[in-house]
């Protein structure tokens, strides 16, 4: 977040919180004109000149300029899914610079210019993270770098959400070594929680000087049970849990909430109907501004339900999935900007998407990239042999976020940071 450092605040600290400043009361008058009037003059009083004003008479209010209403930019990404190809370009990135280890940096810095132009980015980190030296493993369990959160950091993320189906693969201890983890690391994180007073501490952070709820929840956790010694630890989807959850946020300050829900179909652009139903539920509820998913690894569909803007599936950020599957190496990071009417409420007055495109992994030079596909198009640096890929990309995204209709509320694709 760009101006205003993230700060997470407990329900003690939030209570005090108020939504915007009360109007400053508009200056009275402290007497009438008849007060100041002296006795009637008679003829024989001389003429002199007027007495001026005294303080006591009436004057006219000062003129002061409307205030700006409040506003914020935020981007949301999709899936960190990483894979084994992931963590040798990190290393082969690292020894690229004479060093040792593993830099994610490298592999996200296409993409850096545009999340850094927002107030607030988020990421989601669905996978555990491992020891900095592994084991690693993908796959169906995965245990992955820690370094990759270096490299979000340097993207210019601000928080991720860590509620997923893989949340509990490496059972509780992975689950305490990835909050742990993002705690050293200084990676904000909401979902996923290590204390009863933790899941139901609601995160609210301070963005542009407005209070931000976020929260994270997954449809499942892959048949593994959610560890007996931390049960509160993966807020599943439960749309009346999630709308009391909103709530509470907003008890705790929040002016305004965003929810992110793991689920649907994978592979499937379309929303399905349980994706529906929960979206349906959850935004009748008057303290939801806006909802986001994961979990499908490929984009998904922009809408307007009950007047709330929902991105339903932001597809891979990063992965290495199937290459007979090739929108899992197409993703959508969603822009949104909302401001502040003058009821108090805020409203999303801008909704765009950036379409990206992972490069695949090359045995013995990998070399992944996430690109920001328009951007790199436009650039003459760009590598022409990705030029047909980066074309598709963007025609393929842009069908599969704009199929139900949404640039007719307003929906465009996310250009204007390069003016």
């Amino acid at each position: 977040m760009r101006g205003t450092t993230l700060a997470a605040l407990s329900l003690v600290l939030a209570a005090g919180c108020t939504g915007a400043d009360e109007p400053a009361a508009a200056p009275s008058p402290t007497a009438s004109a008849t007060n100041s009037a002296s006795t009637p003059t008679t003829e024989s009083t001389p003429t002199t000149e007027p007495t001026p004003r005294t303080s006591g008479e009436p004057t006219e209010p000062a003129e002061t300029e409307p205030a700006e209403p409040r506003s914020f930019s935020m981007a949301l990404s999709g899936d960190v899914l990483l894979h084994s190809g992931t963590w040798d370009t990190a290393r082969a990135d690292a020894a690229r610079q004479g060093e040792p280890g593993l830099d994610f940096a490298p592999m996200f810095a296409d993409v850096a210019p545009a999340i850094e132009s927002v107030d607030l980015a988020v990421c989601h980190q669905e996978t555990p993270l491992a020891e900095p030296a592994g084991p690693f493993s993908s796959y169906p369990i995965f245990s992955v770098p820690p370094q990759v959160v270096r490299g979000l950091l340097a993207t210019g993320y601000d928080a991720c959400s860590t509620a997923s189906n893989h949340s509990v693969d490496t059972g509780s201890e992975g689950l305490v070594r990835t909050i742990e983890t993002l705690d050293r690391l200084g990676m904000p994180h909401f979902g996923t929680a290590l204390t009863r007073v933790a899941s139901r501490t609601p995160y609210v952070t301070e963005v542009e000087g407005v209070q931000v709820g976020l929260l994270s929840y997954t449809y499942g956790t892959n048949g593994i049970p959610v560890p007996s010694d931390l049960p509160w630890s993966v807020p599943l989807i439960d749309p009346d849990q999630i709308v009391a959850d909103a709530a509470a946020a907003r008890r705790a300050g929040a002016e305004v909430v965003l929810v992110g829900l793991h689920f649907g179909t994978e592979y499937t652009t379309a929303p399905d109907a349980y994706q529906l139903e929960v979206v349906d539920q959850i935004t009748r509820s008057p303290d939801i501004d806006l909802v986001y998913g994961h979990h499908a690894h490929v984009p998904q569909p922009f809408d307007k339900v009950n007047g709330t803007w929902v991105a339903y599936g932001l597809g891979n950020f990063i992965a290495q999935q199937e290459t007979s599957i090739p929108d899992t190496y197409r993703g959508l990071t969603a822009r949104f900007e909302l401001t502040e009417a003058p009821s108090g409420q805020f409203n999303v007055s801008d909704a765009s998407y950036l379409p990206t495109m992972i490069t695949p992994y090359v045995s013995g030079n990998p070399r992944m990239r996430v690109l920001d596909a328009a951007a790199a198009l436009r650039d003459p640096a760009t590598d022409p042999g990705l030029l047909p890929a980066l074309r598709t990309t963007v025609a393929e995204v842009s069908a599969d976020a704009e199929s139900l209709g949404a640039p007719s509320l307003g929906l465009h694709l996310w250009r204007s940071w390069l003016n």
